[in-house]
């Protein structure tokens, strides 16, 4: 088969053909790739800054936002057949340890996770386990809903945490209204009655955002956290979900914060640098995010197959990944970026 593989930290991918996975384990699931989200996470291991998290042996195939149609299934597996359309949670697990039987797979302590630390779906087969698997429903095609596997996973665990504590009447700020923004938005939107107000560079992030859900948008121009304090009456906002993680966000969202509030890392790159005179005299939170569990995948889906969020897409042919990479790497691409082989 073709595949994407990775063989050199700081060089481009390279397009290779590999032998085909086989199913080797009773549980196996073979899945042929319908779609693979490109990720920013993708940029992040390329220039090695998962080197030493996910300790992977170069080559490999990156790729871990996947969905598509089982080819084959192991012995030990029910409830799947061949031609099935599926999306893949991200992470393969165990099914065991204690994280595992209290419903919190995404700290499996066996867990592989394809595209980060194994072969991903960069390629025209994939081998997951059943346990990842997540059946599609008809409205829902494999290329249209790949990215949600990882950005709209994550975008919804960080959602459905935040909207504990947004009541009717509460506000929440999101920063960053483009590839995992714009499905935390529409999220958001069908969990909460709270206010939204939207802070972007891009204008053409910030109407999107406006289709969404947005109830106000501020343009990231030097003023933004003036304006968020005009907006929440100088009380700041009770939820800051920052899908940026980078360049000034991080500063600007907690100054965005209202007394006693939560900010949610979902984006990163840069660094959390806050005083902790100034954490404790607010009692502010500080709350990471790391994909989400394989019952958020099922809720997701749900509300997809009700139309409630959707992806904007771009899509690749495999073989164009490096543009795909390069668009992304950019700016130039609205929504996610998908490789279709």
């Amino acid at each position: 088969m073709k595949a994407v593989r990775l063989h050199e930290y700081e060089h481009t991918p390279r397009l290779d053909e590999v032998p085909d996975p086989v199913i080797s384990s009773p549980l196996d699931v073979l899945v042929r790739i319908g779609g693979a989200g490109v990720c920013r996470t993708d940029l992040h291991i390329i220039e090695g800054q998962w080197q030493a998290k996910s300790g992977v042996q170069l080559p490999y195939v990156q790729g871990h936002e996947n969905a598509g149609w089982i080819v084959e299934t192991g012995s030990a597996v029910t409830g799947l057949a061949p031609g099935d359309p599926v999306i893949l949670h991200p992470l393969v697990t165990c099914g065991l340890c204690a994280a595992c039987r209290r419903g919190d797979d995404v700290h499996c302590a066996a867990s592989a996770f394809p595209g980060i630390d194994a072969d991903g779906g960069f390629a025209e087969l994939l081998r997951t386990n059943a346990r990842a698997v997540v059946p599609l429903g008809p409205t829902l095609a494999p290329v249209d809903v790949a990215a949600l596997a990882d950005a709209g996973l994550t975008a919804y665990h960080a959602a459905k945490k935040a909207v504990r504590a947004l009541p009717p009447g509460s506000r929440a700020v999101v920063i960053g209204a483009g590839g995992l923004g714009h499905i935390g938005i529409q999220v958001l939107r069908a969990l909460t009655a709270a206010e939204l107000i939207v802070v972007d560079r891009s204008p053409d992030a910030l109407k999107l955002a406006e289709t969404l859900g947005a109830d106000h948008t501020v343009v990231a121009d030097g003023g933004q956290v003036e304006r968020v304090a005009e907006l929440t009456a100088g009380q700041g906002a009770e939820a800051v979900l920052d899908f940026v993680g980078e360049g000034g966000a991080l500063e600007d969202g907690v100054r965005m914060l209202r007394r006693a509030g939560d900010y949610y890392v979902i984006g990163y790159g840069g660094t959390l640098s806050v005083p902790t005179i100034d954490i404790i005299s607010a009692e502010i939170n500080f709350v990471g995010n790391l994909v989400g569990s394989y019952t958020d995948l099922v809720e997701l889906m749900e509300l997809a197959a009700r139309g409630l969020v959707s992806l904007h897409t771009v899509t690749y042919p495999l073989a164009e990944f490096g543009r795909a990479l390069d668009d992304l790497d950019q700016g130039r691409v609205r929504g996610r970026a998908v490789l279709v082989p």
